[in-house]
């Protein structure tokens, strides 16, 4: 039952699975540790559950990239408000001067990685864990039967989404059978886009609420401004296929912003 039960809360990693609620003060949920995403400028919390943070990326394992279309987090290059719908969270400040080239979609509609198109903003996540196990498809990938609870560590860029082939190429960040001192590693992660803001936190995704919060304990760390990455890159890496079988963005979780439920930023 145990490990069973690991099982099923790492799968919550990022929010693939959770309980649908809606948030109100008489219903928040108690006794749970810091939650995720927040507003990042924003340093205040008086949650008191408190973890280890994890280590570095560099001295953990990657064993996941997705991607969120629009921001889970609010940042300071991240500020416009898309709604609270599944998709909803928040678009890059840049978002309404793109130009018409670069909002032209060479897919048409048609773009093999689904549900994204020029002029959209995507967060990505890339996951990191303790445990000694590839990258592979899905969150499970994170544990084995060995480390059934393992650190966890993601670190977040925002990116905005246009036709441009002089943008950010995917590829660069993405996996490549990459081994850096015995650890399985993405190419690269972005640079250039602020010193990131590390705080404790949980999953995320849009079947989280404040009223029902996710188990995990998870050290976040999330660069504040965004940078445009060339929607070419995107729909070759789910055309050509990779380890993690991802081939679409996924929905937010709208922000935490009770005070209880986050974590203060030192």
């Amino acid at each position: 039952m145990t490990h069973f039960f690991s099982k099923l809360v790492l799968l919550t990693v990022c929010g693939l699975i959770g309980s649908v609620g809606s948030a109100s003060a008489a219903a928040m949920c108690q006794g749970f540790g810091p939650q995720t995403p927040r507003d990042i400028s924003n340093v205040e919390g008086t949650n008191t559950r408190v973890f280890s943070e994890a280590p570095p990326a560099d001295q953990l394992n990657l064993c996941n990239i997705h991607t969120h279309t629009n921001a889970e987090h609010k940042g300071p290059g991240f500020t416009v408000f898309a709604g609270d719908q599944e998709h909803g969270g928040y678009q890059c400040n840049e978002t309404a001067s793109l130009s018409k080239e670069e909002l032209e979609d060479p897919a048409h509609g048609h773009g093999a990685f689904h549900g994204i198109v020029p002029g959209d903003t995507i967060e990505v996540h890339w996951v990191y864990t303790s445990c000694d196990v590839p990258p592979g498809e899905g969150l499970e990938s994170c544990m084995s039967d060995s480390c059934a609870n393992p650190e966890l560590r993601v670190e977040s860029q925002v990116f905005l989404v246009v036709n441009d082939k002089n943008a950010l190429n995917f590829a660069d960040f993405a996996y490549g059978n990459t081994i850096v001192n015995g650890l399985h590693q993405p190419k690269s992660l972005p640079t250039g886009t602020g010193t990131p803001v590390v705080f404790a936190g949980s999953t995320t995704g849009p079947k989280f609420t404040e009223e029902h919060c996710s188990p995990l304990q998870v050290t976040w760390s999330v660069r504040p401004t965004c940078a445009k990455i060339d929607v070419n890159s995107l729909y070759k890496w789910a055309e050509d296929g990779n380890v993690f079988h991802e081939e679409h963005s996924h929905g937010v979780r709208q922000l935490v912003t009770a005070p209880e439920l986050l974590a203060p930023i030192k």
